[in-house]
């Protein structure tokens, strides 16, 4: 991968710096020609000049002496041809006609304003021509160096980002393995790397992290359905061979007591379902218009023995408020809010149960004056499995919560909570208002 990327780098850049070059190799041709061009015609005007002078002299070209004017040319890698008003030569060059396809240049001879004649200058490889040559091929050169320079700065760079982008993928890919092989503690730490990479070790780790939970939560649900299922399979095999045996009598007590255990295994069964069903999104819910106050009143009624037996109030303040859900799954939710409330708070205390609208929703508030919740463990109470420093004395196999927080959402609400420890816990489900039919939801 990091010699991909060095490659796609490089070859990135090596284009760049070959568009980058030919442009600048291609000005540089244009102007060093655009100079040899000034430069030459700036030469002929020049012997043209001297030839004027040397006409000058005797107001004849029979007369003048160019012989310095040729020598001017020579010096300068030219080789011309004077001509008089006709066209007819004067004088030139030797060697003057095997140079006719070189660059040549025209130029009038003229004395005081009158057109005496011309001059015709052709340019060898030697002089002006020989250094014009020798300048564009220097620029050549130092175009060619400083792209080959770049080229390789460009290879370096390449392979150190590329080096440094892979590093971190590197790290991760080990501590996935790591992970696949079942350590558990494997992580890719903090790495300097770009921000989005950093953020993915980040978020690999925060997994890591999540799974490591989950897994030590797993691991404490099964001692603690083991330990559950062991109390009530214990009564229900010890009940049964007392009876098979004959030591007593299946009296109405006796069948009550099995009865009851029974029912235990099966609420643990059916939370553990509920669980999994919520897991795979296989809840189906019967949606339909039914009033909270309604539902939570039932679900009172239900527990009102038990509270009663265990010496504690449970006092009701519901106003009538109605919500799209399935009344059985609420009924449900509802249950396990008020069993828990009962659970945890001690024999002479208070659990309210209130419903109403509030700010075009639908609220439930479960408010005990038990013994609360310690702050460290109040934002796991519904994680899944998660049992808590109080309910390790208690009965329950911590899913109760879970699941009533999965089906709170699966009606579109939340399941909040807030407590102090000592002086008791509230649990809030707020649910969609179901409105009128014609009637908006009010902001």
């Amino acid at each position: 991968m990091a010699l991909r990327l060095a490659l796609a780098f490089v070859g990135v850049a090596l284009s760049a710096i070959a568009l980058l070059a030919g442009l600048t190799a291609a000005f540089a041709a244009s102007d060093v020609s655009h100079l040899a061009s000034r430069q030459r015609a700036g030469l002929t005007e020049a012997i043209a000049v001297a030839a004027g002078a040397a006409w000058d002299r005797g107001e004849r070209w029979a007369g003048a002496d160019l012989a310095p004017v040729l020598d001017l040319a020579a010096r300068r890698g030219a080789v011309v041809q004077i001509s008089d008003r006709a066209g007819y030569p004067v004088t030139s060059s030797p060697g003057f006609a095997a140079y006719r396809g070189s660059p040549q240049v025209s130029q009038p001879v003229e004395v005081r304003g009158t057109r005496i004649g011309q001059v015709l200058a052709r340019f060898t490889g030697s002089g002006l021509g020989a250094a014009d040559r020798a300048l564009l091929d220097a620029l050549l050169s130092a175009i060619a160096g400083a792209s080959g320079a770049a080229a390789l700065l460009a290879l370096l760079a390449g392979l150190a980002v590329a080096r440094r982008i892979t590093r971190p993928v590197e790290r991760l890919i080990t501590a996935t393995r790591a992970m696949g092989a079942g350590d558990r503690t494997a992580r890719a730490g903090p790495v300097r790397a770009p921000g989005e990479l950093a953020e993915l070790a980040a978020a690999f780790d925060q997994m890591a992290d999540a799974v490591e939970r989950q897994e030590q939560l797993r691991r404490g649900l099964v001692a603690d359905v083991a330990h559950e299922l062991r109390t009530p399979i214990a009564v229900l095999q010890a009940e049964h061979e007392a009876l098979l045996d004959g030591v007593t009598e299946p009296t109405p007590a006796e069948l009550s007591s099995l009865r009851d255990e029974v029912l235990r295994l099966a609420r643990m069964v059916g939370d553990l379902q509920t669980l999994a069903e919520a897991d795979a999104a296989a809840l189906r819910l019967t949606l339909s218009r039914a009033d909270l106050a309604g539902i939570a009143a039932a679900a009172a009624d239900s527990l009102a023995g038990r509270f009663e037996d265990a010496g504690i109030t449970l006092a009701r303040r519901l106003t009538p408020v109605e919500v799209l859900a399935d009344a059985g799954r609420l009924h449900q939710v509802i249950t396990n809010l008020l069993t828990n409330a009962l659970k945890f708070t001690p024999p002479g205390g208070q659990v309210s149960v209130d419903a109403g609208p509030a700010d075009g929703t639908a609220v439930l508030h479960v408010t005990d004056t038990g013994v609360g919740i310690p702050a460290d463990d109040l934002p796991r109470i519904f994680g899944r499995f998660w049992r808590g420093r109080q309910a390790a004395r208690t009965s329950g196999s911590g899913i109760g919560l879970a699941v009533a927080a999965e089906l709170a959402r699966a009606h579109g609400g939340e399941l909040t909570a807030a407590s102090t420890e000592g002086q008791g816990t509230q649990m809030t489900l707020t649910l969609p208002r179901a409105w009128p039919p014609g009637r908006e939801a009010r902001p």
